[in-house]
């Protein structure tokens, strides 16, 4: 067995082991709670969940695009202290207010405002305040996405750290905006986005109870296909949480149900392979059926690429009209966007002076995960005790993917070598079920057995020193 298939095996187990054991309501019920604390566990936003009182969001509107249907607020907000997120807020002219309102997340396109604009414009016009925010990547304010991806970043694991903690909780505060909106109904809130915004959308939509519908479009696959089919390939690390309790996206969707949910994807996208969209939607149907929500989940499938398509975009303006405002219609009764009527790119610029001299988002990577404070231990009592609670989180959480029950070790020595005053022994081993190891063992021949050892980790590509 090679590296990549002991991979296939874990993340295929993952993804068949994913809500099986989820077989009743009542079930469900009880483990919901610890799940949901599970999952912004591996966002790394529990400290921020958990704050008594949010820190004010200092919303600053920096212009206004008053046009003949809606309004446009460019407007940006710090979700913490000098991290500062911008967005358009588009405001429906003769609606009877408070009105429902749309979160709009967006996927990996520059210029984020004017890639995307034709998405709010369209819910304005159906009577949806709705806010469009950018990310941490793309956004006015240029972030980090891709520190494993890119540029090496691997503490970022150490760290417990990912930029998909930083946009759901950039989303988050973007709905306590909209709620504190007199023209917005902040029991009517829904989320959408595409690409790495309908990946958003699954994780918003599943840490926050207040959206009440969600459609992710193209943002949707399980882990087994990721690395099976090689589809990580395409992605940043702002699609994945840290993974310490081996969840596949059923398990995020989970936390959706039985709220309304609309899954669109594109059957030739070649970063969210179409048959392991139908297995999430397949077993998520499974739940919706379960808690007595069948009608509450739906697929769509549209032909071409990882793109929208006229079919998914009238299906989701159809899908909140019917959640969201109670208004029931077909699809080839529903509007598509017009991409005719488009503001340019400095129209809808937030930050028309120029980024803040104190922002913090081109940082956040190195402040967002809060480092430990070192223990005061003034007694062996609490050093055993602290030794104890530190071993058995490692095991909860770091070492989580280790086997619940070894293996046969099945130790040989395969090799014998001699060389002047040392012998050396190549020394098999089965560390778990199908993956053999190997360790390298010298001793002086005059040693004295048994023999303390010392053991040395070798960096990649260094050789036995």
């Amino acid at each position: 067995m090679n590296i990549y298939e002991y991979l296939c095996r874990e993340a295929r187990s993952i993804t068949n082991f994913s809500l099986n054991t989820i077989d009743n309501k009542y079930k469900w019920m009880r483990e919901r709670p610890k799940r949901w604390r599970q999952f912004i566990d591996m966002l790394g936003i529990t400290e921020y969940i958990d704050m008594k009182d949010r820190p004010s969001l200092n919303v600053t509107i920096t212009g206004v695009l008053d046009r003949e249907r809606y309004v446009v607020e460019k407007l940006y907000f710090e979700s913490l202290p000098k991290l500062y997120v911008a967005g358009n807020l588009y405001i429906p002219k003769d609606f009877s207010k408070p009105m429902p309102a749309i979160l709009y997340l967006c996927g990996h396109a520059r210029n984020q405002k004017y890639h995307y604009q034709a998405h709010p414009q369209r819910f304005a016009e159906l009577g949806f305040v709705t806010l469009l925010i950018e990310t941490i990547q793309w956004g006015e304010i240029p972030g980090y996405h891709h520190g494993t991806y890119r540029y090496g970043l691997f503490n970022w694991y150490s760290l417990g750290y990912t930029p998909t903690g930083v946009e759901v909780w950039n989303a988050i505060r973007a709905i306590d905006l909209l709620q504190s909106r007199p023209e917005v109904d902040g029991n009517r809130i829904g989320v959408t986005g595409i690409s790495g915004g309908g990946a958003m959308t699954w994780y918003v939509s599943a840490v926050d109870d207040r959206v009440k519908a969600c459609a992710p479009v193209c943002g949707t696959a399980t882990i087994e296909s990721h690395v099976c089919k090689f589809t990580i390939n395409g992605h940043c690390d702002c699609m994945f949480w840290i993974n310490n309790y081996m969840w596949d996206l059923t398990d995020v969707g989970a936390l959706i149900a039985p709220r309304p949910l609309l899954i669109a994807s594109a059957k030739r996208d070649w970063i969210f392979d179409i048959n392991s969209v139908r297995k999430i939607y397949d077993k998520l149907k499974k739940l919706y059926d379960i808690l007595d929500a069948s009608d509450n989940i739906r697929l769509i499938e549209t032909p071409g690429p990882h793109s929208y398509h006229e079919l998914s975009r009238k299906a989701v303006f159809s899908w909140f009209l019917k959640h969201l405002r109670n208004i029931d219609i077909p699809l080839n009764e529903v509007k598509d966007i017009d991409l005719e009527h488009r503001e340019s790119i400095d129209s809808l610029k937030v930050f028309i002076n120029g980024i803040p001299s104190d922002e913090r988002t081109t940082t956040v990577h190195k402040w967002f995960i809060k480092k430990t404070s070192p223990p005061n231990i003034d007694s062996r009592e609490k050093l055993i005790e602290y030794r104890r609670k530190l071993i058995e989180t490692l095991y909860e959480k770091t070492f989580n993917a280790f086997p619940k029950e070894p293996c046969n070790l099945d130790m040989r020595i395969e090799l014998e070598q001699e060389a002047g005053e040392w012998l050396g022994y190549l020394i098999g081993f089965t560390s778990e079920e199908g993956w053999r190891l190997h360790i390298h063992v010298t001793r002086h021949r005059n040693a004295k057995t048994p023999t303390p050892i010392v053991l040395a980790l070798l960096n990649p590509g260094e050789t036995f020193r």
